[in-house]
């Protein structure tokens, strides 16, 4: 089984706060399956200004961060090899070393690590 989920939170167009439940049923749907990241797809925002779903979910996980339901997370604009929590992040799932978004300083996507 892989250690690492992918859920983009975007698919159907969904209002903020449908994303946002969304984003906490997939939270500890994914730790009951054993995962130890999951990958959120949320968008940046067509504007380029900064997009409702990104602001709103990655609020969420500072609330589930304090909580200490998650262990923390990586935003797609620091996801590289030259960061301290990646490279924590790949002992945990090494699989992670090879997501497309690496390096790609990508702001419409998060790592939540469980």
């Amino acid at each position: 089984m892989s250690k690492l989920r992918e859920v983009n939170l975007e698919q159907g167009m969904p209002y903020v706060a449908d994303a946002v439940k969304r984003l906490t049923f997939e939270v500890h749907h994914s730790k009951s399956m054993g995962c130890t990241v999951l990958k959120i797809i949320h968008g940046y925002g067509s504007s380029g200004k900064g997009g409702k779903i990104r602001i709103a979910a990655r609020e969420r996980l500072d609330f589930l961060q304090k909580k200490n339901e998650i262990r923390g997370y990586i935003t797609g604009e620091k996801f590289s090899i030259f960061d301290a929590t990646t490279l924590k992040a790949f002992q945990a799932c090494p699989e992670l070393r090879k997501d497309r978004d690496l390096e790609r300083s990508n702001n419409g996507v998060t790592f939540i690590l469980l």
